[in-house]
């Protein structure tokens, strides 16, 4: 992706994040956390995924890695085979918080709810995590931000994470950014299964 374009997909991501958040002003964020690919149970909005499971480092097939920057990913596609287990070395090279989430399109735009409920909350600052704010209780239904899934990793600029996936079929899957604004600033990119 050319410099123009990457500067050009920054406009909605600004405009997205003056319509969420307006008045907010961004605290300096830390660097340097690690976050493990220990996660909880897949996420309770998109159930069981149907392209695939999470997946153990151990098994892992190989290792890709991805890099996240503002606003963008590289690579912008990756291609698997069915039954490959993928682990997903993710950095985030960005100023701003990224997020690299494994889903379908569906998936995303349900996602994208929770993380505006997550700024909205102050848990997402621009170019930090509120990290204790994660574990407090939010929404009507009092459930927590924790932002554990198998699926995905959220990091703040300068840290890394990782992602172990097994992908058992293909269909409409997509890697993406679903902090607000950033999908729409064209944060997103494809997965193929073969």
């Amino acid at each position: 992706m050319s410099i123009s374009n990457r500067i050009h997909n920054l406009a909605p991501l600004i405009a997205a994040l003056a319509i969420v958040i307006p008045g907010h002003a961004y605290a300096a964020g830390s660097v340097g956390h690690h976050q493990s690919a220990k996660h909880g149970e897949q996420d309770a909005i998109a159930g069981p995924m149907s392209f695939g499971k999470p997946g153990n480092v151990a098994d892992a097939d190989r290792v890709i890695e991805v890099v996240m920057a503002d606003n963008y990913f590289e690579p912008e596609t990756h291609v698997v085979a069915a039954g490959e287990t993928v682990h997903f070395k993710v950095a985030n090279r960005g100023t701003l918080v990224h997020e690299f989430n494994l889903g379908t399109p569906n998936y995303h735009a349900a996602h994208q709810d929770e993380m505006v409920m997550m700024q909205q909350h102050g848990v997402l600052m621009g170019d930090s995590i509120n990290h204790d704010m994660m574990n407090m209780p939010m929404g009507d239904d009092g459930h927590t931000m924790s932002h554990d899934h198998p699926n995905s990793v959220l990091l703040e600029p300068g840290d890394f994470g990782d992602v172990v996936w097994t992908f058992t079929s293909g269909g409409d899957i997509e890697f993406a950014c679903n902090v607000p604004g950033h999908y729409a600033a064209g944060m997103v990119g494809a997965v193929e299964v073969e």
